[in-house]
Order: structure tokens, then C-alpha cells, then sequence
């Protein structure tokens, strides 16, 4: 592995699944990328609904992907241009190690 790279995971609403989607195609910034439902818990409750309060969680789709330093900012400056205050969730970590086995 050459140059530091990073682990990137989104949460969005399933609603913006597809569009997620054909961003992360358009910009190339990672070779490819998986997507997966996860449940999302947390003590705030503003904007689930009623049987998703009751139930303590919520439904996303989590996108992951690898990415050298350089394309963070090129993934992050264009999710915030096209999907500002619609609630997607991202985490940045560093990979110490990844190959196949």
C-alpha cells in the first residue's frame, strides 16, 4: 500500500440510496465501493417516525469504500454540494493494513 489511506462510511436514508449511488459512480474517487442495510440507533429522535421511536432504530444504508488521502476532500466537498442537510452520516478512518486472502 502506498501513500495513507482511509476507510470512509456513509449512512443515508434509504430514500437517497440511488442517488448515493450514482454520485460515488460519477466521481471515481474510490475503485469501487459496498453497500449494505444497517440499523441505526440513537437517543435522538427527531425526524423518525413513530414506529421507528418505538422500535429504537432506523433503517440506512451504510456505503464503505477505501481512499487515498487525496480524493477525501473530492468525496466530501461533493456529497456536501449535492446532499447539504439531508442527514447522511460519515466516518473517516485510517487502514493500517488491508490485501486478499
Amino acid at each position: 500500500m502506498s501513500g495513507q489511506e482511509y476507510l470512509v462510511s456513509i449512512n443515508v436514508p434509504p430514500l437517497l440510496e440511488e442517488a448515493v449511488v450514482d454520485c460515488l459512480l460519477a466521481i471515481e474517487a474510490a475503485e469501487g465501493f459496498s453497500s449494505f442495510v444497517v440499523n441505526a440507533h440513537s437517543t435522538d429522535h427527531e425526524g423518525l417516525s413513530l414506529a421507528e421511536q418505538v422500535a429504537g432504530r432506523q433503517k440506512k444504508i451504510r456505503f464503505q469504500m477505501y481512499l487515498p488521502e487525496q480524493q477525501l476532500s473530492v468525496l466530501i466537498n461533493h456529497l456536501r454540494q449535492y446532499f447539504s442537510g439531508s442527514g447522511i452520516h460519515y466516518w473517516v478512518l485510517p487502514v493500517l493494513e488491508r490485501g486478499y486472502i
